[in-house]
């Protein structure tokens, strides 16, 4: 088993699309702070845009801005799996390890941790922009107070589940580019537009967990006024969310005729 983990490991290291994956990841989690940055406590026609530094929401909101990477670790965990059938290693693959059930667990394994040093990096990269940021608008820099901890080991957590959803779409889609559209339409159209519209059901999707778990009440990265279920539901949520899409990737793989 640990053979396989390193197999596939050595498959995602093997390309540079997880390198492109994460730059995506950081300039997007990185555009979002620079708005907020710009913004905060920023009055408009009388009105405040966003709170001011001094908002515990806001600072959260100023290192949640890296959750909204989990789009891209969920279009690799996609291109994972759908890259297999592309190029028809899959079939290789299974030939060298007749037992699907095997491969698929590690494959899964192997991205639920790339996704967790994928989160990693992205939180490193925004807190090492955010500090200063904190710093000259007179916020706090503190990484222990106003949940930041949470904030931080969610957004972790949710990318290394997101890669788990990727998987297991790309299993059930097989085709990568429209695999590819689902994802980008659902995360960035569809749960925005459920979540305004019916936040009760809004905070039971992906999302809406994301936003549990990195305490924003808002889309991911920034505050808003949409409804939140509270840390542990959205762990819960989006555990549930992980380990269905992965037994949909096994389920899918070990009995889909590849030849």
């Amino acid at each position: 088993m640990i053979s396989l983990v390193r197999a596939e490991l050595l498959k995602i290291r093997s390309t540079r699309m997880w390198l492109g994956m994460l730059a995506l990841s950081v300039g997007f989690a990185l555009f979002g702070l620079g708005v907020l940055i710009a913004f905060a406590g920023v009055k408009q026609r009388g009105e405040t845009v966003i709170p001011p530094v001094s908002d515990p929401e806001t600072v959260r909101g100023f290192y949640s801005v890296a959750s909204g990477g989990v789009l891209f670790m969920m279009i690799l965990g996609i291109i994972g799996i759908t890259g297999e059938y592309r190029h028809q290693t899959i079939t290789q693959a299974f030939l060298t390890t007749p037992r699907r059930g095997r491969l698929l667990a590690a494959k899964l394994v192997s991205y639920f941790g790339f996704g967790l040093a994928f989160g990693v990096l992205t939180v490193l990269a925004v807190v090492i922009v955010a500090l200063p940021a904190l710093a000259i608008k007179g916020g706090s820099t503190s990484l222990i107070d106003n949940d930041v901890p949470v904030v931080l080991g969610g957004t972790v957590l949710a990318m290394g589940l997101y890669a788990l959803v990727g998987l297991g779409l790309g299993a059930l889609i097989r085709n990568q580019i429209a695999a590819i559209i689902v994802a980008v339409v659902w995360v960035q159209l569809v749960e925005g537009i459920v979540s305004l519209a019916l936040p009760k059901v809004g905070q039971w999707l992906p999302a809406g967990a994301v936003r549990a778990i990195t305490q924003t009440s808002g889309g991911l990265g920034g505050p808003g006024d949409a409804d939140t279920l509270p840390v542990w539901g959205g762990v819960l949520v989006l555990l549930t969310y992980g380990l269905a899409f992965a037994a949909i990737a096994t389920v899918t793989t070990v009995r889909r005729d590849i030849t």
